[in-house]
């Protein structure tokens, strides 16, 4: 069952939308399960599972288990995890969320403390635990982050009770970090779901794609049901959909833009990036396939393109990870093949050229689904967590915390300068004093990292 469970969750949804468009999700108390990692099966697998399902689901024969996990020991890194978000504000990673094992044997897991943001400082290499406070009602995966302005926006995501469509806010650069529920906002919100997409322009964040639930009232785009997803929890279904939401974060205000051309079919675990007014989207899963499609929309005229890809190009997937790294690349990395291949290849898509390369790295050694990636300000892409082996089969998941780095643009001046003043320090040490505040505060974070190697 943890296999057919594993593979439902790529693309599972949501619990039904009310009539004001907020999701009716309960407070955690009356949470019945613990929660399991979701994706769909095989069909030979799926006869085999049915029965242990209906044993397993059925709210009124299961004791109440928690399933959001205590707060964690971890002093130095965060825990391992899977489905997490991860954004970039000035040289800080702030990650939340996501799920790991369970401490007992078997295919449970536990969210992570819906409270916790581990923040890393890339200058200094060191990881710092924060505890939020806010009106956050519970921990997710597969939801969506995105980072505007020093503010952390949080859509959608999957938890103990199916998902949600509430939207939060937190403000970075506050003095302490506090949750904000967006309550007010007009217009018709997206579905209640996890596994979309995200671009940021002009001040709006704009969703794309998804599964979850149908849609309650007039929604452009389309759906496509998921015939499988009524087996589980006697659910009314779920399925896929290509839909477009805007939220203007001036006027507060959702919106549904008229698009042009070719659409890309409905899908979800996809990756988006933004470069200039565009908005590319790269593969995702749509029923039993994984693709390796890419499209974009100009983010001015709602017109849909469709980009070829060549058949020696990057290999259908979903769960991978879609970066822009300058004006002209697109960082690709891992994910998760229509074959069950966790995979470690890297590509640069080049934009002007409409080609992709490869490119070559050293952590061919660590293959990663569902991870997060952050473009750093460095040329760099700090790849965090995910999961290192096949999430659908019945071993149990390598959920990883480990960073992984790429370096995908040649370092700037500034950050030559800075590593040959670290590495002749003993002799310049005596002329710090001399530089610009904010260049000694950088170079002081990077010499304490250098004095905390090999400890």
């Amino acid at each position: 069952m943890a296999e057919r469970l594993a593979e439902m969750e790529e693309d599972i949804g949501d619990l039904p939308a009310g009539e004001d468009g907020n999701d009716s999700d309960r407070d955690e108390d009356e949470r019945l399960f613990a929660w399991m990692v979701n994706d769909d099966m095989d069909e030979e697998e799926e006869e085999e599972e049915e029965e242990e399902e209906v044993e397993d689901e059925v709210e009124d024969e299961q004791p109440v288990l928690d399933t959001e996990a205590p707060e964690s020991f971890e002093l130095d890194t965060p825990a391992e995890r899977s489905g997490h978000i991860a954004v970039i504000d000035r040289n800080i990673m702030y990650v939340w969320g996501g799920y790991k094992n369970a401490q007992n044997q078997g295919f449970f897991d536990l969210y992570l403390p819906r409270n916790e943001i581990w923040i890393y400082n890339m200058e200094s290499g060191v990881w710092t635990k924060h505890v939020a406070g806010g009106n956050l009602h519970t921990s997710m995966s597969g939801s969506c982050g995105v980072c505007v302005d020093g503010v952390l926006y949080l859509f959608g995501g999957h938890h103990a009770r199916g998902n949600t469509n509430r939207i939060y806010r937190l403000p970075l650069r506050a003095p302490s970090l506090v949750w904000e529920e967006m309550r007010d906002l007009k217009g018709l919100p997206p579905s209640c779901k996890d596994k979309l997409g995200c671009w940021v322009q002009k001040n709006r964040l704009i969703f794309f794609g998804g599964y979850g639930y149908a849609a309650q009232g007039l929604h452009q785009g389309t759906f496509e049901y998921d015939e499988s997803s009524s087996l589980v929890w006697d659910s009314p279904g779920r399925g896929w959909n290509n839909h477009i939401h805007v939220l203007d974060l001036e006027t507060s205000t959702w919106s549904q833009p008229n698009t042009r051309g070719n659409a890309p079919s409905p899908r979800a675990a996809h990756a988006c990036a933004t470069v200039g007014n565009r908005g590319y989207v790269f593969g995702g899963r749509y029923k039993n396939y994984r693709l390796n499609d890419l499209y974009y929309i100009d983010l001015d005229t709602w017109e849909w393109h469709e980009m070829s890809v060549p058949q020696q190009g990057p290999a259908g997937r979903s769960w991978h990870s879609f970066n822009p790294v300058s004006p002209d690349h697109i960082f690709l990395f891992g994910g998760f093949t229509t074959d069950r291949e966790t995979l470690s290849d890297a590509w640069l898509y080049y934009v002007s050229k409409n080609e992709w390369k490869p490119f070559k790295h050293s952590h061919t050694e660590s293959p990663r689904l569902w991870h997060t990636a952050c473009s750093g300000p460095d040329g760099e892409v700090f790849v965090f967590g995910g999961c290192a082996n096949n999430l659908l089969s019945h071993h149990r998941a390598a959920h990883s915390n480990e960073l992984l780095v790429f370096n995908v643009q040649p370092k700037s001046l500034v950050r030559f300068c800075m590593e040959a003043v670290l590495q002749h320090r003993e002799r310049l040490s005596s002329y710090w004093d001399c530089l610009p505040k904010h260049l000694l505060h950088s170079l002081k974070q990077r010499m304490a990292r250098v004095n905390t190697l090999g400890s």
